[in-house]
């Protein structure tokens, strides 16, 4: 019966403790980003018609930031491309993997956000916002979370036209394409013409100098950094605090659990110990009680010995 308890315990333990290690590390703050914008961007899609555009609304806290949805079947985009998606144009034989009937491009203008979301390299300053295209199934219009699509230029490269640019300094270093990949690695090319850049997948993309002289873009008056909005209204700094004292309770809960195991499975080996002790004692020659003065004490059996006849001696 104590060794079931001790069983119980100890699942008891491991299901209290599976809560504090299924927390993952918290998500970049660019990746929370998509994901949010992905949510934005779906709600906009009522009733939608395929290769029209709509505008998504996004909270207060991030005023400045824009976001557009564009429902496309794949087999269309691939044979006929689209010339104009805001800043993007993309040529025939845009591919996404995994394949899928209608997927939905998301576009992105971080505008004055783009420093917070997307510090620029070391050394190099924006020249212009930071924009980005991703791509994600079509199938389910009120999914949030999803997972991108992998959308890749297969013949002719996809273009980042780029408007209001600032002017690098005179004299200074050419202005560079910049492209950040879903895990937010900062990749460098030259410029396909003046203000265009070219890629053949997904992702964020900017202009930059490798100068100190341009100033950067400031944020927005009184602002510091938007905290991203959470579901059911909280902010990321509450799911945080939450997620601190989940796992601050779970570890006292694991370690009680714990010790309460450990004592339990040392009084469970100890009985059985004894156990074992009274069974070996039970099994060897019992020994006859004497009364010896006052005492009872055990004593050995004895035999007599039997009495022989001289005769048979004599034999």
């Amino acid at each position: 019966m104590d060794f079931v308890l001790c069983v119980c315990l100890l699942q008891l333990l491991f299901l209290r403790s599976s809560p504090v290690a299924a927390l993952q590390p918290t998500p970049p703050p660019a990746r929370a980003l998509d994901a949010k914008l992905q949510e934005y961007a779906y709600r906009a899609l009522v009733r939608p018609r395929t290769g029209i555009v709509y505008n998504a609304t996004v909270p207060g806290n991030l005023t400045g930031v824009s976001v557009s949805a564009l429902r496309l079947r794949s087999g269309s985009l691939r044979r006929k491309g689209l010339s104009q998606y805001f800043h993007f144009g993309l040529p025939t034989g845009v591919i996404a993997q995994p394949r899928v009937e209608r997927m939905v491009l998301v576009f992105h203008n971080l505008g004055n956000w783009s420093q917070h979301y997307y510090p620029p390299p070391p050394g190099y300053t924006y020249l212009s916002p930071v924009l980005g295209l991703l791509a994600y199934d079509a199938v389910n219009l009120s999914a949030v979370g999803l997972p991108e699509l992998n959308i890749v230029a297969s013949g002719s490269p996809i273009l980042v036209h780029f408007s209001n640019v600032r002017a690098a300094p005179a004299g200074g270093p050419a202005p560079r394409c910049v492209w950040f990949d879903l895990d937010g690695v900062p990749q460098f090319r030259d410029q396909e013409a003046s203000n265009v850049c070219a890629t053949y997948r997904q992702g964020h993309f900017s202009i930059v100098v490798n100068s100190s002289e341009v100033a950067p873009a400031p944020l927005p008056p009184g602002a510091i950094a938007p905290p991203i909005p959470a579901a059911g209204g909280r902010t990321k700094g509450g799911s945080q605090a939450w997620k601190v004292a989940v796992g601050v309770v779970g570890g006292a809960i694991a370690l009680g659990l714990l010790s309460s195991a450990l004592l339990c499975l040392v009084r469970h080996k100890r009985a059985k110990k004894l156990e074992v002790m009274e069974r070996n004692s039970e099994v060897g020659e019992t020994l006859r009680m004497a009364q010896v003065g006052r005492a009872q004490a055990p004593v050995a059996l004895w035999t007599r010995t039997k009495p022989v006849i001289e005769s048979e001696y004599a034999a």
